[in-house]
Order: C-alpha cells, then structure tokens, then sequence
C-alpha cells in the first residue's frame, strides 16, 4: 500500500477501508435518490438505468480521486446540482435531455480549462483563512441539519420554517444512534461511526422497521446504459443557454472549494496558511467529475461533504476514496442491499460530523469585524439558504464590501474582488 503512503499519514489498511464504508453509507442514499429526482423530468422508466449511471458515475470518479490525489474525498451526483438540472431546466425551460447533459459537460470542460491554468487554485488560495475556517463552520451546521432532518428530529413547519418533529420510532432509533456513537467517540473507540450505523439498522431490523430485500442481487444489462453518451454538446451552446451554464458552473465551482476545505481543514490536511498540498489534482479529477456526469447521463459528478464522514471515521489517504468508489460500483448490482441502511441510520453519524467541523470557529480572530461579520455571515448562510455556495457568495460579498468601507481595500486579493463580482451578478440573474 505504499501508493497511499499510510503510514506517512499514520493511518492503517483496516482504518482506511473502514472509512471507506462509513462515507459509502453516508452517501448511499443517492443511490436512489438521484435516479428519482432525474426521472421526474427524464421518464419513470429510466430510473433503473439512472441508478446504474449513479453507481458508476460515484465509483469510477471516487476511484480516481484516491489514486490522483491520494486523499479521502468521494464524489457523486450533486444534490441541488440534479434537482435544478430535472425541475429547472428539463421540465421548467423544457430543453431536451441529451441538451441538459450538454450543458453539464460543457460546465464540467470550462472548470477543468480554469484549473489547468491555475485559475480555481488562485481562486482558493486568495480567500483569506478566516472565511475558510468560517465555510468549513457553516458546512458543519448544513451537514448536522441535514442528519436532523433524517433522524426526523427537524421538520418543515409552515409557521417557523424549521420546528422540532414528533418522535417516532425512526426518531428514536435515530437518537439511539446518536448517543451510542458519541459514547463511542468519547471513549476513543475507532470505527465509531461505523458501529453506529450498522448497529441502528439492527436495532431497526428487530423492530420490524427494516425488512431483508426478496432478492439481494439486480440484474444489469445493456438497457441499463441507456442514458451513456446521449447528449447534445451544440445544442448546449446556443446563446440563449449560456446563462444557464453559468449558473451550474459557479454553484459546482464553491459547493466543491467549500468541501475541500471543510474536510481538508478536519483532517488536518491544510497547512499554517489554510492552503492544501497537490489541491491541483484533487480540483482537476473533481473537473473531470462534472464532464464524467454529462457523459454518463446523471447529472453532475462533484466532491461531496459526507466524505467528512469518512474523515471522523479515521480516513486520511486516497485508499479511503478507492474503497468508497469500489462500493459503489458493487452497489450496481446489490441496489436491494443498499437500499436496506435507512437514512435515519447514517443521520446521527452526519449530525456528529457537525460537531467536528464547527470546531474551527474558535480559530477565527473575532476582534476584527472587517473579517469577523464576512465570516459570521458564511457560517449562517450556508445553512439557512441550504446552499454552499449561496453562504460563500454572501461572505465573499460582504469582505469585500466592508474592507472597502473601512478603507482596507489593499487587504482584497485582486480574485477575490472579481469572484464577490461575479457572485453578485449571479445572485442577480438567479
């Protein structure tokens, strides 16, 4: 295992494919949740051959994010990315689907031209270190709300937006969970996450809640690949699309910079100036990502957040990613399995990796309120909005907003100043 240098990075083979485990069931559920969401606008028909597109998409792009850059991230179809891709642009500006892939593969081709040139790594290496502890915080409290909102324990309300859910049997197995893996976590038990996940779903399996699939393996076959290569590259680039592009390419570009840098940030992989070794490569694959989901069919393919599961789990090399990646492409064939782990299984293993990340806000210098208001508005608007990028895009705005009116506009790197602009024509247009 010398490729993954584990024990450089004072990690093991067990650990690693441990963690490779934990950031699969962290990230199963898309399994089926993004062929339903595609086959709202693509047809119920496809899902089958959407969920094969999904699991292949999510294992072959994982896999080669852990052998280029030898870290943990796993990446997948992105949530919010594919329910706008379905709902906005198939079904609400009714382009054609082999178009919609276009438009994916077209994003995907610019971002990675950006990061062969080195733009995205300058883009990520001129924001200043407060505002990236500050994303990595606000990233913590998105992935808790999401595993509150699994567990039950939050609910839509038409009063308060967000109220406290009735407990039900899902809830209290959720909490089950919960404190049974922090116990773990208190008392330095590795694999915590692990244990918690597998042992809530047996808690729910005798509760009658969980019931063994009729069959454990689906058959693949050609008509399974259908949606492979269908798409519309000259159609995409008509001009009335182009603000369309745009879109998808600045949300795919601050959703991932702000992963990478809440996770690399927990698993120490960021040095004194919050900058990561060989991000070069960890930003081209996730380029590649974007191209990979057009050419598969299901939408786009970027780094995702519950890799910070993996990363609590004791991951910290690329073997992490390689395992995750493997699954999924077995998934392809045990979809009946996968779909056995309930989301209220994985919640209280999201709801900890929270607290793991909101610990960087004590490293943010609050005495300035030139740097701290930017950095408080990240950290509450990633989760109220529920968009990552949404939260970057009001930070970025306000820095550099303030650092003008306070006369510390030398502080602005030139980047900064032109990404705060582009945000603010996004959020205009959007």
């Amino acid at each position: 295992m010398d490729l993954f240098k584990l024990r450089e990075k004072r990690t093991t083979l067990g650990r690693e494919v441990a963690a490779g485990v934990v950031t699969f069931m962290a990230m199963a559920y898309i399994v089926f949740v993004n062929p339903k969401i595609l086959g709202a606008a693509m047809g119920e028909d496809l899902v089958p051959a959407l969920a094969v597109a999904t699991c292949v998409g999510a294992g072959l792009l994982s896999i080669l994010m852990g052998l280029a850059s030898n870290y943990p991230f796993a990446l997948a179809p992105g949530m919010g990315l594919n329910a706008f891709l379905a709902f906005g642009v198939v079904i609400g500006m009714k382009v054609p689907w082999p178009t919609a892939m276009g438009i994916i593969f077209i994003e995907g081709a610019i971002i990675s031209v950006l990061v062969l040139t080195n733009i995205r790594g300058g883009v990520m290496n001129a924001i200043p270190l407060d505002l990236k502890r500050a994303i990595g915080v606000g990233i913590g409290l998105l992935i808790a709300l999401i595993g509150l909102q699994n567990a039950g324990l939050v609910v839509a309300s038409p009063a308060t937006m967000v109220a406290f859910g009735p407990l039900g049997r899902e809830s209290l197995v959720a909490i089950f969970g919960l404190v049974l893996t922090a116990f773990l976590m208190a008392r330095k038990v590795r694999g915590a996450f692990l244990i918690g996940i597998l042992v809530s779903t047996l808690v729910a399996a005798l509760a009658g809640m969980v019931h063994l699939p009729a069959r454990l393996v689906a058959g693949v076959g050609l008509e399974h690949f259908r949606t492979f290569f269908a798409l519309d590259i000259a159609g995409a680039l008509r001009f009335g699309l182009l603000g369309t592009v745009f879109a998808f390419l600045i949300t795919d570009f601050f959703d991932t910079m702000g992963t990478v840098v809440a996770v690399g940030e927990q698993a120490g992989f960021l040095d004194r100036d919050g900058r990561m070794p060989r991000l070069k490569h960890v930003l081209l694959v996730d380029s590649l990502a974007a191209l990979g989901g057009g050419l598969c069919g299901c939408s786009s393919v970027t780094t995702y957040v519950e890799s910070a599961a993996g990363v609590g789990a004791g991951g910290r090399s690329g073997l992490t990613s390689v395992v995750t990646g493997i699954l999924f492409l077995l998934a392809v064939f045990f979809t009946p399995l996968v779909a056995v782990v309930p989301a209220y299984a994985t919640a209280p293993a999201l709801v900890l990796v929270g607290y793991l990340l909101i610990a960087g806000v004590r490293s943010i210098r609050w005495d300035d309120a030139a740097s701290a208001l930017p950095a408080f508005l990240t950290i509450i608007m990633i989760p109220f909005t529920f968009s990552i990028s949404k939260g970057i895009g009001c930070g970025f705005i306000s820095y550099v907003l303030l650092k003008l009116l306070t006369g510390k506009v030398r502080e602005v790197h030139p980047l900064m100043a032109l990404v705060a602009a582009l945000f603010a024509v996004d959020f205009y247009i959007s």
